[in-house]
């Protein structure tokens, strides 16, 4: 990226589209039911960010109850939310900046605060979740934290190495707009 510029096309969009996938992986957590599963037989628990559900036996119905109905539920909820959202306007706004022909690196170091502020609210909520689930909600058997909740902290670690990016890619700007004349290593004879 440093060697051919942002101008390079197929350079220019690589931390706005990690920035989409990184919205996508948050989409698929916040959507997702599988927070945490029953690892072992009786397959009796399975949840979300938003409810917890089991069955009496094997092959029984689930019946599900909210999550919202307990404060640490709302407080997980809802700072996982705000930095999901935080992390659409990071997306948003990384779109606008690498669209406009000068880039502007003050504006891209700002997405990179802001991103560092969105993976501490995702990180609450991740951190909330199984703490407060595990010890008022009454689990059977052997029960693991699954898929989703996994594509949960792929999304705050993403937001955490997009911030360090977004906020580094000033210091090479002469670098990327190929201000800097080459330097070579050897002396001519």
């Amino acid at each position: 990226m440093v060697k051919y510029g942002l101008d390079y096309t197929r350079c220019r969009w690589i931390l706005p589209l990690l920035l989409g996938i990184g919205v996508i992986f948050g989409i698929i957590a916040l959507a997702g039911r599988g927070w945490l599963e029953s690892q072992t037989l009786p397959y009796v628990h399975r949840a979300s960010l938003w409810e917890s559900c089991r069955r009496p036996e094997q092959g029984g119905e689930w019946t599900c109850e909210s999550l919202m109905g307990y404060a640490w539920g709302r407080a997980a909820a809802a700072t996982y939310l705000v930095g999901f959202i935080l992390l659409v306007i990071c997306f948003a706004l990384a779109i606008i900046a690498f669209a406009i022909d000068t880039l502007r690196f003050n504006f891209i170091r700002g997405i990179g605060g802001l991103l560092f502020v969105a993976a501490v609210f995702s990180i609450m909520g991740l951190v909330i979740y199984p703490v407060k689930f595990s010890t008022e909600i009454e689990l059977t058997g052997i029960n693991m934290f699954s898929w989703a909740y996994g594509f949960g902290w792929t999304t705050a670690i993403m937001e955490i190495c997009l911030g360090f990016f977004f906020c580094c890619l000033p210091n090479y700007e002469d670098q990327i707009l190929g201000n800097v004349k080459p330097t070579y290593f050897y002396s001519s004879p």
